[in-house]
């Protein structure tokens, strides 16, 4: 095989081997956009007006509390939903607020643990 030969040979083995290797590395995109959740600490909202996106989930961060010791009641559940935190082996899930469709409603937080008092606050589902 003459030198020219090799070369070829070994060019074309290297564009293969980095065409298929570069099918592996190319990331797909997602049929549905990732849509970050609104994050709120518990201890920042009472009094206040949360908004979400109808796309989105609030994301009720506990901080030093269980993640189980929230219960919430939604005044207009056509609007949002509240669901409690749980924990799964070592993993822990804060509670949240899933909404429904557009519109404004009261939500309430009540922690299971003595001493500690609701938290009232409105929520805003916007498009």
């Amino acid at each position: 095989m003459t030198r020219t030969a090799r070369l070829l040979a070994v060019t074309a083995a290297l564009a293969l081997g980095l065409t298929l290797l570069s099918g592996c590395s190319t990331p797909t995109s997602p049929s549905t956009p990732v849509v970050e959740p609104v994050v709120v600490k518990i201890a920042d909202i009472s009094g206040t007006t949360v908004k979400v996106a109808l796309i989105q989930v609030v994301d009720l961060d506990t901080g030093s509390l269980s993640v189980t010791s929230y219960s919430g009641t939604v005044a207009d559940t056509a609007i949002a939903t509240f669901t409690p935190g749980y924990k799964d082996g070592s993993a822990e899930f804060n509670p949240g607020l899933t909404p429904h469709k557009v519109g404004t409603t009261e939500v309430t937080l009540s922690n299971a643990n003595g001493g500690i008092q609701d938290v009232q606050f409105t929520l805003t589902v916007t498009k």
